[in-house]
This record gives structure tokens, C-alpha cells and sequence, in this order.
């Protein structure tokens, strides 16, 4: 079956919202404007990494584009490449893939995990016949490059050789993030498989430990035996652990992987100690220092629990390898550090959440057996984002990610204000005209009420049933009962085990799910709608769209199922279809998705959800199914909760047809612009870019000096034999 190439293009029209700082950092004291330039330098420096996670070609591509953008301005390389045969719409083209890949710190989807290719392909039937496409829309970008100034750079070139045929090639295994015989990763290298990494798991979990900040390789030598590397992100370098056997093959663990980029890194972190605004930041950023030198995990985790108790910051950051999402595995985390304002407004409200959280969490379907001993009361603040550098822009955010902490410690939750309310306006697919304008009209209050619930009482709430190490259990084993069997509890997690190596790669979409489902129930709540400032029938309408926009997004989320391989691509989406399978489930005439003709004649679809059934019927089901989703979380129970899980999450003949209608519908999803912060006399000051692709452009141009990138091309070459 032919690839449809559209999906892996941006459009032109790819919409750039601006990341607006200006008045958060305007609030901002000089001690802290440093203090945030210091660890906005830290973020994006260290995201470098993600490029040398995403794919093998990444960091070679963003080397290239660098180079070619910093030797001359956007206006001059548009002058020659009009002269090789660009037209206005390729050109445009190449400069959105410029953008969005760097907006995705590599050239795969940071939201969807597809691979993103140039638009550069205006061509009559007789070049596609005698040439192909790919050649000649490569041949274009290739014509550029050697006009270019950069070009002129061998080493520019010979980068750009080694990768040409992969940018703009679409084969069976490059169309999506995945293990090397179905996808591609540079997490692993290129012949692990997934019971390699399976393997991998059970040699760390005897070992009692982590793979956060790792990437694993395996090499086969002479004699046939199998070696398995697993590499710490680390300035510093050398042997962890010697070689052992394991299962019948070495194991061994070394340190410095992306070491001049982690060395860059701690250094600018540690220029932010002197002015940090009390003991817990300056211990937690020395605790971060020593994690990135010497890749011990353990660091981290300390600095995540200075993190937690440094209580409202007026500038919050936090900075490691946070998510794994995108690991084939699920237990490799991908590099993310942010910056941000405090917004007292908003806070305010959100404090009031956290003040009142106790007595929420009660209404949760699982009663106090199945939640934490003690509530810790998290530091929960809506934020101005400065600087987020990583794979994405997140509405909010529940960390640290490590399990011990947040079960037993506490863990904090941040709302981004400017992330949220930057929405362009685009046609919303599939809803009537009253529909639409209630979308437009509390979209921004909605989300905000649903980022809070998801946050706060989602990700923050339930309890992991554990075995300790000396065979006591944190439950009473004779009082608890299973919630789906009524029965004692026969199932927990064992000493080392945690919730992601439980359930690995499919603990992601399982517990957005989980998130989500707690804010669809709770923002029912009349007295929950009055914390954030909603009552009458404003707080009905705001209640309504929540609803609307979440589930009717689960039908948008179609758009990420990969078809050819039956399987999701992204968590939050697969998560979001799961959910509005439940409430379809559901009937009553709830949700109805209705199948239409558009106006230009073309298949379309009409969505509707009635609003007076919200809490009759929709809430009840979504209710009752994440009782069953808290169970199995809490038990360990990997077995059964992926059943439940995949029995909603099936797409069958019917929603494939919705799923073309989907795409043939789809909307280009926003990137951002972000500022940058600049030192000038020992002053600091926030230089802003437009909002268009060119903007993305020159920021990154901007944000990043030759050396470094010298140093990122060093670490790639260094990889190649891996891939």
C-alpha cells in the first residue's frame, strides 16, 4: 500500500503561535532574570540531546540547517534558491520543515511520533516518471546547499551526503518512532529488538536499577557473543559497572553519553547557584551538577526533592530526563528542561484546588484503601513559560516522575498559562455553528479547569500496592479487596519494580487516561467549577465545552492511529479514543458521530454530545471505567489492565472510515516561537522573533554558538557505528 506522503508533511499554512513571555519577565528582579537565563541556557543546550535520541539523522540535520542559516540570512538563501528552481511554495515549504523540526528536536513528530519529511516537491508527471520524487526534490534542496555559503564548508557537505537519502525517504520501517525492525530510535541502536530490551529490563531490575538517562547498545563479536552496553548521560567518562553475564550474555554500564553537551549543560547550571533565591534551589541545582558529571540517578532524585520543597518560587524551573514516552520501551526518558514565571492571578485558584484536594479526592470511585496515606499537599502554580526546550510544549505539567518520591514525598504541579491561551483560530471539523463558538468562546477556561483536575487529582492521586524488601506490604492484606473481584488482593508491585518497568511502554497512554478520566468526572462539580471562577450558566457552559472538546478529541486522535501496524502512536491520543469509546459504549444517545457530506461535496462527519446527559450518562460510565483503570493500576496488574484498556481501544471498520475523514480533514497543529534570553553588561534581556516559520528560524539560530554545535556533530559521529 502506497505511503500517503501528506502525513508526514507540514503544510505551508502551519500555524506559529508566540510563546509570550514579555510581561512575565518584565516582573521579573535582575537576580532573577539571571537566574532564569542561566537555566534557560542549561534547558536548551541539554536538549541537544534530543536529537540524538530521536533518530540517527537528526543531529546531522539540524547541524546542516544551523550552519546553512547562520551564514547567511533567511533573504539571501531565499534568493538562491529561487535561482536553483525553488518556487514561493517550496521555498515556504523548506523553511516550515526547518521549523518544525526544530521545534521538534528532530524529524519525527514530537506529538504523534511520525516522521516529518521536506514539502519541496512541485513536479510535473514527466520528472516524477524519469526521476522519482524523492531525488528530485532532494536535488533541489542539494542544489541550495552547495550554493549556499555553508556549503562551501566540506565537512558541511559530507554531513549532508551521509544523510540525503534518508530526510525525504518514507520506507516501511522509517515512518514511525519504534524498535529497528519496525521503526526507528536512537534510544537503542539499530538491532535491538524488543525482547533484547525486555532482557535489558530484568537485568536492571535485579540490579535495582533505573534506565532514566541511559541508551542501551548491543554488539555481536567474532566469537558470537552478545554484548549489551548501557550508556549514562554524563559529562564525565568511563566504566559504571564491569562486564557480567546475564541471561547468557555481557552485560555492562559506562558513562559520558552526549558528553560535551552534558559538560555544557552542568556548567551553565552551575552559574545559576549564585543567584539562586534560597538554600533548596542552590542545593537542588549542586545536586543536578553532579547527576549530569557523573550520571548517578540517584542525584537527580535528590534534586527533584530539593525541587519539591522550594515552595512558590516566583521563577520555577526543572530540568533531566523527564518522559518516556517515546522510548520503544517506555523506561528511557527523553530530555526536557523548562523555565517559567509565576502567574499569582491564576495560582491563586489553583492553590484553592490544592487547599481543598483532600476532601476531592474522596469522590474519586475507589475509596481511601486505594489512595495514598497522607495527601502531600503539592506546590500547584500557573506558570509564563520562558524557555521549554525539548520534543514539545506542554499545557501542564505533574512531576518529578519517580515513583518513591511521589508516593511517599510529594511531587508538584504546574499549569502553563501562555501554552494554553496560545490557540490559533482554525475551523474546528465536525461541529455545528453553536457548537463552534462555544468552543472558541471557553476553550481557554475549559482547558484550564481540565489541566488542573488532570494534574492535581489525576496524576496525583492512587495508590501503588508494594511488597518491601522485607516482605511487609504497604497495604492490610487482609482488609483490602480487590475493586473488579470483590476478592482479597492477589497481585502488587515485587521490591524494584515500579510503574513504568510494570507496564513499560504502555503505562503512558494508561495513565493520561487514568488523568483525563478524573477531570472529566470532577469538573461536574458545581463547587469545583466555582474554584476557578465559574458559576451559573457560565460554569454549565464551561462544564459542556470541557466535555465536548475532550471527547470529541478522541475522535480527532484518529488521525495518529497507525493503520498499516494497528497500533497508536501517541499516548495522550490513544488515551483520549479510549475514552470516547467508553461513553459511545455508554448509548443513550450521549455522543453520536454522524456520517455527512461537507459542503464541497467531500465525506464528512458531525459531531454532537448532549449536554443534558453529561451527568445521567456520561459521567457514570467514565466513572465506572476509571474505577476498573485505578484497580489495576494499583495491583500491578499488567495483564488485566491492558485487556480492558485494548478492549476499548480496538479500531475496527467503522472507525477507520471516520479515520480517513479525519485526515482528509485534518488541521496542521500550531508550533511555537520562543524568546530567548541574552546577557549584555551583565544585564540580561528577552529578545522576541516573529511568528512565522523564519521566526523559529532565527531564534535557534541565535540561541546556540558554533562550538556547541561542533560539539553535537562530535557526539553523532561518534554514534554512526550504532546505527
Amino acid at each position: 500500500m502506497p505511503v500517503d506522503r501528506s502525513l508526514h508533511i507540514f503544510p505551508n499554512d502551519t500555524p506559529v503561535c508566540q510563546l509570550d513571555a514579555v510581561d512575565a519577565f518584565k516582573a521579573l528582579t535582575e537576580q532573577e532574570r539571571k537566574y532564569a537565563h542561566f537555566l534557560s541556557k542549561a534547558s536548551f543546550n541539554g536538549a541537544l540531546a534530543c536529537f540524538m535520541q530521536v533518530s540517527p539523522e537528526s543531529p546531522a540535520i539540524f547541524y546542516v540547517l544551523y550552519k546553512l542559516f547562520k551564514a547567511e540570512s533567511i533573504e539571501q538563501l531565499k534568493e538562491k534558491a529561487v535561482s536553483v528552481g525553488f518556487s514561493d511554495d517550496d521555498w515556504q515549504a523548506f523553511i516550515v520543515y526547518a521549523a518544525v523540526m526544530y521545534s521538534n528536536s528532530g524529524n519525527y513528530k514530537g506529538f504523534g511520533d511520525s516522521k516529518i519529511v521536506p514539502g519541496v516537491e512541485e513536479v510535473s508527471f514527466f520528472e516524477v516518471f524519469f526521476l522519482t520524487t524523492f531525488v528530485f526534490f532532494q536535488s533541489k534542496i542539494r542544489a541550495l546547499i552547495e550554493k549556499s555559503v555553508a556549503g562551501k564548508d566540506e565537512k558541511v557537505k559530507k554531513t549532508w551526503d551521509s544523510v540525503e537519502k534518508v530526510i525525504g525517504s518514507l520506507n516501511d520501517n522509517e515512518l514511525q518512532l519504534g524498535f529497528g525492525d519496525v521503526g526507528v530510535t536512537s534510544y537503542l541502536s539499530s538491532n535491538i529488538t524488543k525482547a533484547d530490551a525486555e532482557k535489558i529490563d530484568r537485568f536492571l531490575k535485579q540490579n535495582n536499577l533505573e534506565s532514566w538517562n541511559t541508551r542501551l547498545f548491543k554488539e555481536v563479536g567474532g566469537d558470537g557473543k552478545t554484548t549489551f552496553t548501557i550508556r549514562h548521560a554524563s559529562s564525565e567518562e568511563g566504566v559504571v559497572s564491569e562486564p557480567v553475564e546475564f541471561e547468557g550474555d555481557v552485560v555492562q554500564i559506562v558513562k559520558g553519553d552526549y558528553s560535551p553537551i552534558m559538560k555544557r549543560l552542568h556548567e551553565w547550571i552551575d552559574k545559576a547557584v549564585p543567584v539562586a533565591a534560597n538554600k533548596n534551589q542552590e542545593e537542588m541545582l549542586k545536586k543536578y551538577v553532579e547527576h549530569f558529571k557523573n550520571g548517578d540517578i540517584k542525584l537527580h532524585k535528590d534534586g527533584s526533592r530539593y525541587w519539591i520543597k522550594d515552595i512558590g518560587p516566583v521563577v520555577e524551573n526543572y530540568i533531566g530526563f523527564i518522559e518516556n514516552y517515546r522510548d520503544p520501551a517506555g523506561t528511557r526518558a527523553e530530555f526536557g528542561g523548562w523555565v517559567a514565571a509565576v502567574n499569582k492571578e491564576t495560582s491563586r485558584k489553583f492553590q484553592t484546588l490544592v487547599a481543598n484536594a483532600e476532601e476531592i479526592l474522596k469522590r474519586l470511585p475507589w475509596g481511601a484503601d486505594y489512595e495514598k496515606d497522607a495527601f502531600l499537599k503539592p506546590d500547584f502554580t500557573a506558570l509564563d513559560v520562558i524557555t521549554c526546550a525539548g520534543s514539545g510544549i506542554p499545557a501542564g505539567i505533574n512531576i518529578p516522575n519517580y515513583d518513591e518520591i511521589r508516593q511517599s514525598e510529594g511531587f508538584k504541579n504546574v499549569s502553563l498559562g501562555n501554552v494554553i491561551s496560545a490557540q490559533p483560530k482554525q475551523k474546528m471539523n465536525f461541529l455545528d455553528e453553536h457548537d463552534e463558538e462555544l468552543m472558541f468562546k471557553f476553550h481557554k477556561d475549559s482547558f484550564e479547569v481540565q489541566v488542573g483536575l488532570h494534574e492535581l487529582l489525576g496524576h496525583g492521586s492512587g495508590k501503588l500496592f508494594q511488597k518491601n524488601a522485607d516482605g511487609t506490604f504497604n497495604f492490610d492484606t487482609e482488609k483490602v479487596k480487590d475493586i473488579v473481584t470483590g476478592g482479597p488482593i492477589t497481585k502488587w508491585y515485587e521490591p524494584g519494580e515500579t510503574w513504568s518497568s510494570k507496564f513499560g511502554a504502555f503505562s503512558n497512554p494508561y495513565e493520561e487516561c487514568r488523568a483525563e478520566a478524573v477531570g472529566y468526572v470532577l469538573c461536574c462539580d458545581k463547587d469545583i467549577l466555582e474554584i476557578f471562577g465559574y458559576t451559573g450558566e457560565v460554569a454549565q457552559d464551561v462544564k459542556y465545552v470541557n466535555w465536548l472538546s475532550e471527547i470529541r478529541a478522541g475522535l480527532l486522535a484518529l488521525e495518529f492511529y497507525q493503520a498499516d501496524q494497528k497500533k497508536w502512536g501517541q499516548a495522550h491520543c490513544y488515551a483520549r479514543y479510549v475514552l470516547t469509546k467508553v461513553v459511545l459504549e455508554a448509548g443513550q444517545g450521549f455522543v453520536k458521530i454522524e456520517e455527512t457530506k461537507g459542503e464541497d461535496g467531500k465525506p464528512d462527519l458531525h459531531f454532537k454530545l448532549d449536554r443534558n446527559l453529561i451527568d445521567s450518562v456520561g459521567r457514570p460510565a467514565v466513572t465506572a471505567f476509571l474505577a476498573k483503570l485505578q484497580a489495576y493500576k494499583s495491583t500491578g496488574d499488567f495483564e488485566g489492565g491492558k485487556k480492558l484498556f485494548e478492549s476499548y481501544g480496538g479500531v475496527g471498520e467503522t472507525e477507520l472510515h471516520w479515520r480517513d475523514v479525519c485526515i482528509a480533514r485534518r488541521k496542521p497543529r500550531r508550533i511555537f516561537v520562543q524568546s530567548n534570553t541574552v546577557e549584555s553588561n551583565g544585564e540580561i534581556s528577552l529578545v522576541t522573533y516573529s511568528s512565522d516559520a523564519a521566526g523559529v528560524i532565527n531564534s535557534f539560530v541565535e540561541r546556540f554558538d558554533d562550538e556547541t554545535l561542533e560539539d553535537l556533530h562530535a557526539c553523532w559521529a561518534n554514534d554512526q557505528k550504532w546505527f
